[in-house]
């Protein structure tokens, strides 16, 4: 699949995906620095085109909080297919989970995105199910 894509610094490269992976890594567009617990968005340098019934998310890469003490914010970012304009870069929202400041270098690799489709879902709502079920959400292990 040929998905269109934008560099906003061409001395960047595109991402790649690795044989095999299931993921790209995003590469951070420019030096910046996180304070402690502070949450702040990174530029990746690209803006995607992702086609309707995909989207793109968001994970930070397996390192990243033993290395750099930056975790995502939000857990896991989710681009939609809507967010495809001239100037809609994607970010990323790291939080430093460290008691000194974090220092971030243009090009590094602290993140990964996959693409996956996705479906529209349609509610068809019921008064009550004919499943036993597991009884609901049990507290008393």
């Amino acid at each position: 699949m040929k998905i269109p894509v934008k560099r906003f610094d061409k001395t960047l490269p595109l991402p790649q995906y690795d044989h095999g992976a299931a993921c790209f890594d995003l590469l951070c567009r420019e030096d910046s620095s996180i304070l402690p617990r502070e949450i702040k968005l990174i530029s990746t340098n690209i803006a995607i085109q992702i086609p309707q019934g995909y989207a793109l998310l968001i994970f930070v890469r397996s390192s990243t909080p033993m290395k750099k003490g930056l975790i995502l914010a939000n857990s896991v970012g989710i681009v939609d297919p809507f967010y495809q304009g001239d100037k809609d870069e994607v970010l990323i929202e790291f939080m430093n989970i460290r008691d000194e400041a974090v220092e971030i270098k243009k090009g590094e690799k602290l993140a990964q995105a996959m693409l996956i489709k996705s479906e529209s879902v349609e509610w068809d709502e019921k008064e009550e199910f004919n499943e036993k079920g597991v009884g609901g959400y049990k507290t008393d292990w």
